[in-house]
């Protein structure tokens, strides 16, 4: 995975960093450190459209992870936060939603991502919230195609092995913490 890491001992360099992760789609990550870490970070979203976004980790009866294909990429269900919601609620809703379920119980947080992307000409900067949940494979799954979801599914151990190929960077961390729930 290519990790940009860079010293920045002015936050007025924040603009060097945000230029090159637009130019070099190949990177993965950033680590950025110097003095002042609180004003480095606050510099940085000031470059980005913030979005705040939940999604469930949901395992079923069987060990089983639910999954949705968006984009021609393996993904989780997880969307934006609504007006005065919490974050809790949100990917609740958002896991039904997505995947067409009603039966989705709240386990536990599991962790947050951070990851940027190019909507509509402006750069945003998205962090996700992540909980573990229960789901039961009784229930048919329907994706929710006006969210440009193509396909819902409960994947086992060896999918999700697989799965991990074929989806963002960001999620990986989702995934080792979604296999480490169960050891």
């Amino acid at each position: 995975m290519d990790v940009l890491s860079v010293r920045v001992d002015h936050v007025e360099e924040i603009a060097k960093v945000v230029a090159a992760l637009r130019e070099r789609p190949e990177l993965k990550a950033v680590h950025l450190f110097g003095e002042d870490v609180d004003a480095l970070w606050k510099a940085f979203k000031g470059h980005f459209v913030l979005v705040e976004a939940a999604g469930g980790a949901v395992t079923d009866e069987h060990g089983r992870l639910l999954v949705i294909r968006r984009l021609g990429k393996w993904d989780l269900p997880k969307g934006k936060v609504e007006e005065g919601e919490d974050l809790p609620a949100a990917a609740v809703r958002e896991v039904q939603e997505e995947c067409g379920i009603s039966t989705v119980a709240l386990v536990a947080p599991l962790m947050e991502t951070w990851h940027t992307y190019e909507r509509k000409g402006r750069q945003h900067l998205k962090r996700t919230s992540w909980y573990l949940m229960n789901g039961t494979a009784s229930e048919e799954l329907t994706a929710q195609q006006e969210e440009g979801i193509e396909e819902v599914r409960w994947m086992d151990a060896a999918g999700v092995r697989t799965m991990e190929a074929d989806t963002y960077s960001s999620l990986l961390p989702v995934l080792a913490a979604w296999r480490a729930s169960f050891a």
